[in-house]
């Protein structure tokens, strides 16, 4: 048994095909197959079911491939042993970041970021927390950028910072005509929110405490992953939306006229770094968590008189 076997092995369950596994590994099929066969008779059992489409794991051998992925993130840890070593940081980073978090924060961070450490290669994915978490859990990516609790006792949250949410309304909005605001104040036939399969839009749903009534508009239902779509749909047809904090910093004078902030405790979410429990590059995520702080307002470091929003 190889390292290189367990990287094949590993390779097919992640894409469950041996030729979208070969391409990925940078080997022929035949190469990859002949590999894995040699596995299977050495340790004497059959590691996946070939007649299915795509291709599954025996019951064996998802146990085989489970302790694969262990074997090689311990195996990853003697190159992480060499870097610690070494004065400066090098290697690729994979990260995955939710929409509505990256655009925030990665333009703020990556210059100076890259300036700090050269001989790091940043890969970033803006993908939504199911799929960053089925990435963490394959080991696709070494960490991700998304808004916890998760409750996934496989990964390990490291919070951030904690960011309030904001109003954001038109002139003709209930909630146009109010300084400050509470969850009480909002009506939901005017809200526009994100569609399905975005954590912030459970948040949105929390604040407003009306889970009935979430449909939007009565005549119009509009399905999207962009909060900067949200804020443009309250410019030109009315209507109020939930943003994130940061989300203010690019908005004109005009636009700022259009926010609201809601009353002591505020309704906010909480941002961590999440890392698979036997994680590698620690230094790397370290750096790279310590960027945002540097970033990030003093305000937004503690969660005090904040009200933490769930999904």
């Amino acid at each position: 048994m190889t390292i290189v076997q367990l990287e094949y092995l590993v390779a097919i369950d992640t894409y469950r095909s041996f030729v979208a596994a070969a391409e990925k590994c940078f080997v022929t099929q035949p190469t990859l197959s002949m590999q894995i066969q040699k596995l299977e008779e050495t340790l004497g059992v059959k590691l996946f079911d070939r007649s299915k489409q795509p291709v599954t794991p025996t019951e064996i051998g998802a146990d085989i491939i489970n302790q694969a992925r262990i074997l090689l993130a311990e195996s990853e840890k003697i190159k992480e042993i060499i870097s610690d070593r070494q004065k400066e940081l090098s290697g690729e980073l994979k990260v995955g970041i939710i929409p509505t978090v990256s655009p925030y924060i990665l333009p703020k961070i990556l210059s100076g970021f890259i300036q700090k450490y050269p001989q790091v290669k940043l890969i970033v994915w803006e993908q939504t927390t199911e799929q960053i978490i089925q990435q963490l859990k394959l080991g696709m990516i070494d960490c991700g950028i998304l808004s916890t609790p998760l409750h996934e006792n496989s990964l390990t949250e490291i919070p951030v910072f904690y960011e309030n949410f904001v109003a954001y309304a038109s002139k003709h909005s209930k909630l146009y005509k109010k300084k400050s605001i509470t969850p009480d104040d909002i009506d939901m036939e005017e809200i526009w929110v994100l569609n399905e399969g975005h954590c912030m839009r459970e948040q949105v749903l929390n604040i407003c405490q009306r889970r009935k009534s979430t449909q939007g508009f009565q005549h119009f239902e509009y399905n999207t992953g962009s909060v900067e779509t949200l804020k443009r749909m309250v410019d030109q047809n009315n209507g109020a939306t939930i943003l994130p904090e940061l989300a203010l910093s690019d908005l004109s004078d005009k636009q700022l006229d259009r926010v609201r902030y809601f009353k002591s405790p505020e309704p906010a979410r909480e941002v961590s770094i999440v890392i698979p429990r036997n994680h590698l590059k620690r230094r790397m995520i370290e750096a790279l968590k310590n960027e945002i702080l540097d970033f990030v307002p003093k305000r937004m470091k503690h969660k005090k008189k904040k009200d933490l929003m769930e999904f």
